[in-house]
């Protein structure tokens, strides 16, 4: 007998979709508050996406990966967690700028903008 095998349905909540966005963020990649905001539908939604990032607590989440559109750490310079996102991205290959990563421009392809390989700073 065979088993027919269904595709897993999207994530129906804008927050479930929020996290999941952030989850498909590659190591060594980083991508604006925005810019998970516009890839699950959402623009002009960023502080949405920040404070769902902010509240949640999933164990392994990411949340790293994720910047200001300008690429700069939300937190303030110098902080702990300012401090903890630094080590992680450096850890990732990140590279950084006083505090900013490169974010790739957006183009008619947001997948290829967003995920794409990083220009040297």
């Amino acid at each position: 007998m065979l088993t027919r095998i269904m595709p897993s349905p999207e994530p129906a909540t804008a927050e479930q979709r929020i996290l999941a966005a952030i989850r498909a963020v590659p190591q060594g990649q980083v991508a604006s508050y925005g810019g998970i905001a516009r890839r699950v539908g959402l623009p002009g939604r960023a502080r949405l996406v920040a404070r769902i990032l902010g509240g949640s607590d999933e164990t392994g989440l990411p949340w790293h990966r994720i910047l200001r559109s300008d690429g700069r750490i939300a937190f303030p310079a110098g902080s702990p967690q300012w401090q903890e996102q630094v080590r992680r991205l450096q850890a990732e290959g990140v590279q950084l700028r006083n505090g900013r990563a490169r974010i790739a421009a957006e183009t008619d392809n947001l997948d290829a903008a967003v995920w794409g390989p990083l220009d040297p700073l």
